[in-house]
């Protein structure tokens, strides 16, 4: 699995599939996208770390570089998301830093 992380809108879609030589309908059949939504309201991160390291190619917003949030509730969302995200670095095969739609690799190899 390859782990793609980065800012809102820092173009990790469009890195990953342009590293990969990837047409939208390929892209769209083996990624998921925006995952840190499904953090949010989850029991069991590690269940759904294990779920979702089933696809290709698993792409998550970062959450860590802003302000933290002064609502418990988007405290609490931010912290899962920040979990999900190191399990999910941990199982991947590959773990891509995306900024400006430059890629990064911090883990394994890309190609």
């Amino acid at each position: 699995m390859i782990f793609v992380t980065g800012g809102l809108f820092a173009g990790k879609r469009d890195f990953i599939r342009n590293a990969l030589g990837l047409n939208e309908a390929d892209f769209s059949a083996c990624a998921i996208w925006d995952v840190e939504r499904l953090a949010a309201q989850c029991d069991d991160l590690p269940a759904l770390a294990q779920r979702l390291s089933q696809y290709e190619i698993v792409i998550a917003n970062e959450m860590g570089c802003g302000v933290v949030p002064m609502d418990p509730n988007a405290r609490h969302a931010r912290e899962q998301a920040g979990r999900l995200a190191c399990l999910l670095a941990a199982q991947a095969d590959t773990v891509v830093r995306v900024c400006c739609g430059l890629g990064q690799v911090l883990k394994g190899t890309l190609c």
